[in-house]
């Protein structure tokens, strides 16, 4: 267990936000927070109000500095943060908690008036990059012409702010490769965005007597879901095929105009944001999950949906085939080829049980080398400016790429069990979540040691949880 530590967190983009980078800080932020850590982000605000305040995020309490900010006008989510004066605001801040680290998500906004300020205070500085140019460029406003060389000088300013950093990270190797390539920067770490797999762990069995593909992500360009229905509308054989769309984004109203275009609307479903506390249940009733994007960094929902047992569809573009391994936990299709992708669906839908379970089995087996704790022991040693070269998750072991085929009896019986464990792990902490609901509202501090006599409990049994998967 480290020193307990006081960090600063600086997004361009937060929760409510719904995307990689949002989830991956809110994420971190609360794990961090519940490990005994003092944790603040500085983030844009999502509505008028704006100022410092105390927020529950991923379960735990977190003091966040929102920024006032204003929509951007071509994009349905994503907010401006103000920059006058943001470098002023964030030193008086640096100055007066005297943080062990800063750690930007982004060097675009926030971020890059963060640095500023660390520089000034000293402060420790860390990095992870989620940004691609090519996910942003659309949202410019420049004419197409221009989208390269803009692209060009985008990875040209990251190089120059993020070779300033104490440590830089990016959740995949692929992602450390190209960003790499793309700046000239070296010794970039590939650290994974981590998951709690026991929050989505079901006894469900993937079936495909109500079939029911799933998205969930940005509807968004880039996310490529009208490769998804077309591939869909492609299976006439299959008309009791449905799809839910889990998320919301710039090109849902496209969507919706595709999927009645494809005759298919009556089996497509919108569903827009769902809670935290929904999510666990979209995943258990798909019989797959697809994700069609072409540039994604790691995929923190299909990784979710790994940790659900579910077979996952991905496009073999950027870091998706790190996580879906083709032929045995899923299957990969060539980018925006919606015909590849209606066969790959296809051979979900003809898989008996058997071949069913074969793919649940090893997305359960390749996720946990996605355990979030791991990512937090590397962050803390990193905020105190520890380094070393074994600084990585266990998804960059080389036989983490191997082939699998039908895991061995052992192993299946091992995933059974810690399956059964964490959903009894899941169970408690569902519980936990509705009594401190019930029992914070008292502040008393007889009713507050109760419930982190629960937490502790909890947090015990996923100690144990943790060591049963050790090699």
């Amino acid at each position: 267990m480290s020193k307990h530590l006081k960090v600063v967190l600086a997004c361009d983009t937060f929760a409510p936000d719904i995307n990689g980078a949002a989830r991956f800080a809110e994420r971190l932020a609360g794990g961090l927070a519940r490990r005994g850590h003092e944790v603040h982000v500085i983030a844009a605000a999502f509505d008028a109000t704006f100022g410092t305040r105390t927020e529950v995020h991923d379960g735990a309490e977190i003091t966040v500095h929102r920024i006032r900010s204003h929509r951007i006008p071509n994009h349905k989510t994503l907010r401006w943060p103000e920059p006058w004066g943001l470098e002023r605001k964030v030193l008086r801040l640096l100055k007066e908690l005297k943080p062990d680290a800063l750690h930007v998500q982004s060097h675009l906004l926030v971020g890059r008036f963060a640095i500023r300020a660390a520089r000034k205070t000293g402060t420790r500085t860390l990095a992870t990059n989620h940004i691609m140019p090519e996910n942003l460029i659309k949202y410019s406003l420049l004419p197409r012409f221009l989208h390269k060389a803009a692209m060009s000088l985008v990875w040209r300013d990251a190089g120059r702010i993020l070779s300033k950093m104490d440590s830089v990270t990016t959740p995949t190797r692929r992602a450390a490769n190209l960003l790499e390539a793309a700046t000239g920067l070296e010794g970039v770490l590939a650290i994974s965005c981590g998951i709690d797999a026991s929050r989505f762990a079901n006894s469900t069995p993937t079936k495909h007597s109500e079939p029911r593909f799933l998205f969930l992500g940005r509807l968004d360009d880039e996310k490529r879901i009208h490769v998804l229905l077309q591939a869909v509308a492609c299976l006439t054989d299959f008309p009791e095929v449905q799809v839910e769309l889990v998320g919301d984004g710039g090109e849902r109203a496209n969507l919706q105009r595709l999927a009645h275009e494809l005759g298919i609307s009556d089996r497509v479903h919108f569903l827009g944001h769902i809670s935290d506390k929904d999510l666990p249940a979209a995943y258990e009733r798909c019989t797959a999950f697809v994700m069609p994007s072409i540039a994604e960094l790691q995929s923190i929902a299909t990784m979710e949906a790994m940790a659900s047992g579910r077979p996952v569809i991905g496009a073999n573009a950027m870091a998706l085939p790190h996580l879906v391994h083709d032929g045995d936990n899923g299957y990969l299709f060539r980018p925006d080829d919606y015909l590849d992708l209606a066969a790959k669906l296809r051979l979900v839908l003809e898989a008996d049980e058997a071949e069913l379970e074969r793919m649940s089995q090893n997305s359960l087996h390749l996720i946990q080398a996605h355990d979030i704790q791991r990512t937090l022991d590397i962050f803390e040693d990193l905020y105190q400016g520890f380094t070393n070269a074994d600084q990585t998750t266990q998804d960059n072991d080389p036989s983490y790429q191997l082939p699998i085929g039908r895991l061995n009896q052992g192993l299946i019986d091992r995933i059974a069990e810690v399956k059964a464990e964490a959903i009894e792990l899941r169970r408690k902490a569902e519980e936990f979540s509705f009594e401190a609901k019930e029992k914070f509202g008292q502040a008393s501090q007889e009713v507050r040691e109760q419930i982190e006599e629960i937490k502790e409990s909890v947090k015990e049994q996923a100690k144990k949880l943790r060591k049963r998967l050790e090699p």
